[in-house]
């Protein structure tokens, strides 16, 4: 299958610096995320935090939930649902922070012959070592490890069940593409990679050849099940890499690249399975129309946990959180009613503003921090966006109009900013040689100051 020549401007690494694109907002609960500073083998120089909720059960399952390219483990952690989904069902999460330089920087290495081996080092080794500790410190279970990530984490999620078959049961990749994918660090960034930029098509049995001969040749045990999502809009990681996901992970099992069923469990989720002879579904892939860059969305994390297995309620080894954030389930769309907005005091707010820019267009990443002593519920950015530029697509805001004086909305997902909190958006643009970035906002009218 074909892609299209398209900039990959970002890589996911665009996809919002912090976490990219998963929802945003800050979790309310019981147990706290935790930074691990030792954890043994560390090749990929990775820092690792973990959330161990107050509620689990004696050997709990393990899940590690990957950022996207420029982002870290804390702001997954804030940005994205698995933590809520923790309190709820009483696995551990381990979020990562990815420290490789190629691309845009924090990428989780996908393109090193290191990392393309089992136990070849790098990353993947660093993020064996993660899953190995909170089996011995908190006797997690290791037949219960699972693997999720967004972006550059969802590219990361296939490379890890390629490479770790005997660790991982399962994984669910958002945005992702195969394994084997990049031919090494030059092929990463965007505007120059055969993988992301518009010439990758390989054949089922290509794809599958490489799990099986490169990743851990001579393996012959069971495959983790995979789990992938992509937006028919995508125009950071092309929406057609889904397919070559599909064609990958069915050749590994054997598969027919005809689906065994396919329905709309949801508006505009499109799913596809793929069944093997008694009925398993290994493969499960998920097409969300009209998204662009910027899942996992409101309640497709419940969705990937409950393919992993893990929604049923644990028991306590502990007093249960008297309180836990409410999680939507798979099939109900989250609320578009929104709270009050909240305008910040004057001053109370900074936006930090990194560009990538290339001869006729740019990427930016916002981070919007409210220095305030209390909440914002409920936003809007106002910018000026620098003469001859035009957003032509953009992640976790709306946007209005496309030049001039521009207005960032929140969505339904990350209309809170806490204090002393942060959330991250972006867009793309086309410019005719004026590669500059906005240097004021306003957030709810009150000015910030730009870092």
């Amino acid at each position: 299958m074909r892609i299209r020549r398209k900039l990959l401007l970002g890589l996911a690494t665009t996809l919002v610096a912090a976490g990219l694109v998963a929802p945003t907002f800050q979790p309310a609960y019981a147990a706290s995320l935790v930074e691990v500073t030792s954890f043994g083998n560390n090749p990929g120089r990775m820092r690792m935090h973990v959330y161990v909720p107050d509620n689990r059960p004696a050997h709990p399952a393990t899940v590690i939930a990957m950022h996207g390219c420029g982002g870290s483990g804390p702001a997954f952690y804030s940005g994205s649902e698995f933590a809520s989904l923790a309190d709820r069902y009483g696995f551990i999460v381990i979020y990562p922070t990815a420290t490789q330089q190629a691309g845009f920087g924090n990428c989780f290495d996908t393109w090193s012959d290191a990392a393309k081996r089992h136990d070849g080092g790098s990353d993947p080794v660093s993020l064996v070592s993660m899953v190995r500790y909170a089996q011995q410190q908190y006797g997690a279970d290791p037949e219960r490890v699972y693997a999720t990530g967004s972006s550059s984490g969802g590219m990361m999620t296939n490379h890890m069940l390629a490479v770790y078959p005997e660790v991982f049961k399962a994984g669910a990749a958002f945005m992702g593409v195969p394994y084997n994918c990049f031919a090494g660090a030059a092929d990463y960034p965007p505007g120059s990679s055969q993988c992301t930029g518009g010439s990758m098509n390989r054949t089922p049995q290509q794809w599958g050849d490489a799990v099986r001969q490169q990743a851990y040749p001579g393996y012959s045990g069971p495959r983790p099940r995979v789990q992938v999502w992509h937006g028919t809009a995508d125009t950071l990681v092309p929406y057609s890499l889904l397919q070559e996901s599909i064609e990958q992970w069915t050749n590994v099992f054997g598969l027919s690249q005809t689906p065994t069923s396919s329905d709309t469990p949801q508006a505009g989720w499109n799913r596809r399975r793929y069944a093997d002879g008694s009925g398993t579904v290994q493969v499960e892939a998920y097409s969300i129309q009209g998204a662009g860059h910027s899942l996992p969305s409101g309640g497709m994390a419940a969705v990937a946990i409950a393919f992993f297995g893990l929604t049923s309620t644990p028991s306590p080894t502990t007093t249960p959180s008297p309180t836990v954030t409410p999680t939507p389930t798979p099939t109900t769309t989250p609320s578009p009613t929104l709270p009050p907005t909240t305008p910040p005091a004057s001053g109370a707010c900074r936006v930090t503003v990194a560009v990538n820019a290339w001869n006729t267009g740019l990427t930016a990443n916002l981070t919007i921090t409210n220095t305030g002593a209390s909440a914002v519920n409920g936003w809007s950015l106002v910018f000026g966006l620098p003469a001859g530029q035009t957003i032509t697509s953009g992640w976790n805001a709306t946007y209005s109009p496309t030049s001039g004086q521009v207005t960032a909305r929140n969505l339904a997902y990350n209309a809170a900013i806490p204090a002393n909190g942060s959330i991250d958006i972006g867009f793309q643009v086309t410019h005719g040689g004026n590669a500059a970035k906005p240097t004021s906002f306003a957030l709810n009218g009150a000015s910030c100051t730009v870092a």
